[in-house]
């Protein structure tokens, strides 16, 4: 290994030994693992310097600490001192006592394996410079070293082609079981590797890598030793941790064995979720583990079920290997006593899925650009105020302040929603949406909204607050007014909400936002798509994260001016709009629908809309600049010309609803937006029926005859099978006491059923179900025994699905059964 050279973190932990922390970093290079340990290390927190007399004699009679002056301040705008501390059990004594006490301490939750990378904005990539480390060949390792103590600094991004290990087990229906492990490995450039466990006598394998175990304890054995050599940099899976690992590590122990699946055969570090439970999070040292439903769930991907089945038909258009998915823990014991080939390859295959789901999902590359944009470990779930943290507070220290603690913010101001127009129902020709890009980061980033900028302004500026509807008048507004504006354009400061005022000059979140849009435009001019989706994430959040309790920054002030000046924002976008004549129908957020009413032809559309994005980009410019002196990232683009457009009503009402809508683009596509189609708690024939009527309304055609027949065919029984609700059961069962829910009355049922089959209960720990409403209630879709209640289906499903619509026509799925009723 050269003197420098460029890793990836894939994992870090920490240990205490007597001269102060251990930090322990697993890295990726392109020579093989590396591991380095960073040794004597402190953590540290801070405190009013005021207090250092009464923290000195507080400690007096204890080792491991010490005080050390800083040029910093709180956000009580109050100089403080450092409190370093040499054990973890020293700090988190003192973090939990002295505040009840009335001495705070400032920034003693964050971890010091973090804080070391953070403090140094090592994100991801990292140089380690070997000038005076000791370096220490592993000695059960054929290519990792240790390094104690080198320098790390932040590095450029290189490539790196990490080893993968999808891996899946298979047990038996009581849990008390592995029958079989299976591993597919794959890495750019190299041949996969597919590999069996199986427990069983040897047999021929059909061209199947089946390694046979005698036994569990053997197969166990067996696969963490070939799991060693094969030495992957990440593992993957479906519900990974909290099935395949978590049951592995229970049949460990139970054998008395070590579950050495880390790097150098270390064994998995556990902890579990505070606000779940048997929900569980694991540490394998040197591997990062990823989840396939937690990474596309933080990739944004979004499916009616996160089940294997389910999800790698909608992205593969295959599924398991087990037809009967729903009772594969039959078939699979049933595989095992007596097809083992069978149950091989049914094994190999989830392995299979997750991996080609990994791939066509580009969830790899999501999670690495994602680690590398905000230092948070690959395998973080969510972490939307970890990562805000992360990104934020070196950089705060070295503008000279320390964070606040969460709840330090005690205020009783309220932070409104984003801005949601009342529509104006109907059916319409020619109607555009004007979008915003991007629009809250762009206002934080337009208007200096940040947490050190709105510090600055509560203790440097005497601006008066500017009422918030600034744009009550056009340029061309009194001299008055003008000598208001002008003003504020020559001031250091821009107002904000509820008493809010930030400084021009002094803040962080615009310049992190400014260089994430610049990476975003990059990476969409390389085509990189999990890089800018990774960055989308990452600034669409920060809203979020100012505006909730649990960020040490939140305070309303700094969300609200967001969400109001995105208020005035849309309203003074709205004038405008209908200032040349058109009229806006719906907004939401950072959206504007506008109706062309005298469009004659999408490409007069079309021209218009571009028009407008330009006029208003235009106007919005030339304000900011003369009233705030400010330069103006909003950015309002022409985003989708709708050639038919439906707003429906409210139900029971002739107000138009909000955040439900359908449109046919000018590619002939059908969007719909909150209306039942995308609902996945309706059933199939409502969602399909109402794409039909709007698939015909929308291109001139009546839909008369078709509902006629729909309706005709449910009573007839023709489309049972379109008549399914699917809902997922979130506590156990025997929790629901008061109002139980259709869903729940199916489930017990179902268990009942099962129970008298001799078969296990499915549902009792919740789960999802499919039922049925017949005559007599919900019962489970399977096994339902009484009648359908097709009544319930044509009044709760077909009829609301589609009577927005046909009132457009003045008439009702209602009124079209009677009619057809009255042709007998």
């Amino acid at each position: 290994m050269s003197n420098h050279q460029h890793g990836f973190i894939l994992t870090r932990q920490w240990r205490e030994q007597a001269d102060g922390y251990r930090l322990i970093y697993w890295l990726y290079t392109s020579a093989g693992p590396r591991q380095v340990v960073i040794t004597q290390q402190q953590a540290v927190c801070f405190f009013h310097t005021e207090h250092s007399e009464e923290i000195r004699t507080r400690l007096a009679n204890t080792a491991g600490w010490e005080i050390k002056p800083l040029q910093l301040k709180s956000f009580y705008n109050k100089p403080v001192s450092g409190l370093y501390f040499n054990t973890q059990k020293l700090l988190q004594h003192c973090r939990d006592l002295w505040p009840q006490q009335g001495l705070a301490l400032w920034e003693a939750d964050i971890r010091t394996v973090d804080r070391y990378l953070s403090e140094r904005f090592i994100a991801g990539d990292v140089e380690v410079v070997q000038a005076n480390a000791e370096v220490d060949v592993l000695s059960n390792s054929t290519s990792a070293q240790t390094l104690v103590n080198p320098l790390l600094r932040a590095s450029e991004r290189e490539p790196i082609e990490l080893l993968c290990a999808s891996v899946d087990i298979e047990t038996d229906m009581k849990g008390s079981q592995v029958y079989s492990i299976a591993v597919h490995g794959f890495k750019p450039g190299k041949p996969d590797v597919k590999t069996i466990f199986m427990v069983g006598e040897p047999q021929p394998s059909d061209g199947l890598d089946i390694q046979w175990c005698d036994s569990e304890k053997n197969l166990l054995h067996n696969f963490l030793a070939w799991f060693q050599e094969l030495d992957p940099d990440v593992l993957i899976g479906w519900n990974v941790v909290n099935f395949d690992l978590r049951f592995l590590q229970k049949r460990c122990d139970q054998l008395k064995m070590r579950f050495g699946l880390g790097r150098l055969s270390e064994t998995v570090e556990w902890r579990s979720a505070r606000d779940e439970q048997n929900h569980y999070f694991a540490l394998v040292p040197g591997r990062v583990v990823l989840d396939g439903i937690d990474t596309l769930k933080a990739a944004t991907w979004n499916f009616e079920s996160f089940s294997l089945e389910f999800v790698s038909q909608q992205l593969l258009g295959r599924g398991k290997l087990i037809d009967d998915v729903e009772n594969r823990g039959h078939n699979i014991t049933e595989l095992f006593h007596n097809d083992k080939i069978a149950l091989a390859r049914y094994n190999l295959e989830d392995c299979v899925l997750v991996s080609e789901i990994f791939e066509n999902a580009h969830l790899l590359s999501f999670s690495i650009e994602r680690s590398r944009l905000t230092g948070l470990p690959m395998d973080k779930v969510g972490g939307s105020v970890a990562a805000f943290e992360n990104l934020y507070l070196p950089k705060l220290h070295r503008a000279g302040f320390v964070a606040p603690n969460i709840g330090d913010i005690q205020t009783d101001i309220e932070a409104p929603g984003g801005y949601v127009m009342q529509s104006r129902p109907g059916l319409y020709e020619h109607v555009l949406v004007l979008d915003f890009k991007s629009l809250y980061p762009s206002i934080i980033r337009t208007f200096c909204i940040d947490p050190l900028s709105l510090l600055k302004g509560r203790f440097e500026s005497d601006m008066d607050e500017t009422g918030p509807e600034i744009y009550q008048r056009d340029i061309d507004t009194t001299n008055a007014h003008n000598q208001q504006a002008n003003s504020t354009a020559q001031s250091d400061w821009v107002p904000g909400f509820n008493g809010a005022v930030f400084s021009k000059q002094h803040h962080l979140l615009p310049d992190i936002i400014e260089r994430l849009w610049q990476a975003r435009d990059q990476a969409k001019k390389a085509y990189d798509a999990p890089l800018s989706q990774a960055i989308k994430i990452i600034m669409n959040s920060f809203y979020g994260v100012l505006g909730t309790p649990l960020c040490r920054f939140f305070d309303p002030r700094l969300s609200s001016s967001i969400t109001l000046r995105g208020h005035d924002i849309m309203r003074q976008t709205r004038r405008l709009i209908e200032n040349q004549g058109h009229k806006v129908i719906y907004g939401d957020t950072d959206s504007v629908f506008v109706w062309l009413e005298q469009a004659k032809s999408p490409q007069e559309a079309t021209q218009t809309g571009q028009q407008l994005a330009a006029d208003l980009n235009a106007w919005w410019q030339t304000c900011l600049q003369q009233r705030f002196g400010l330069t103006s990232h909003l950015e309002i683009e022409f985003e989708t010309h709708y050639q038919r457009f439906f707003m429906p009503t409210m139900r029971g009402s002739d107000a138009g609803s909000k955040k439900r809508y359908a449109g046919l683009t000018v590619k002939d596509e059908l969007i719909f937006k909150g209306l039942e189609n995308v609902r996945t708690d309706w059933t199939q024939l409502a969602r399909q029926v109402q794409y039909e009527v709007c698939w015909r309304m929308f291109h001139d055609q009546n839909p008369t005859e078709y509902l006629k027949d729909i309706v005709q065919k449910l009573y007839a029984g023709e489309l049972d099978e379109q008549l399914w609700y699917r809902k997922r059961i979130r506590r156990r069962l025997a929790d629901y006491q008061k109002n139980v829910p259709p869903h729940v009355q199916a489930a017990r049922k179902a268990d009942a059923y099962l129970q008298q089959q001799g078969q296990a209960a499915q549902y009792a720990r919740g789960g999802w179900i499919n039922y049925v409403i017949t005559v007599v209630g919900p019962e489970p879709a399977e096994n339902h025994v009484s009648p359908l209640d097709y009544e319930h289906y044509f009044s709760r499903q077909l009829a609301p699905a589609v009577d927005g619509l046909l009132y457009c026509m003045g008439t009702s799925l209602e009124q079209i059964q009677q009619s057809q009723l009255s042709l007998f």
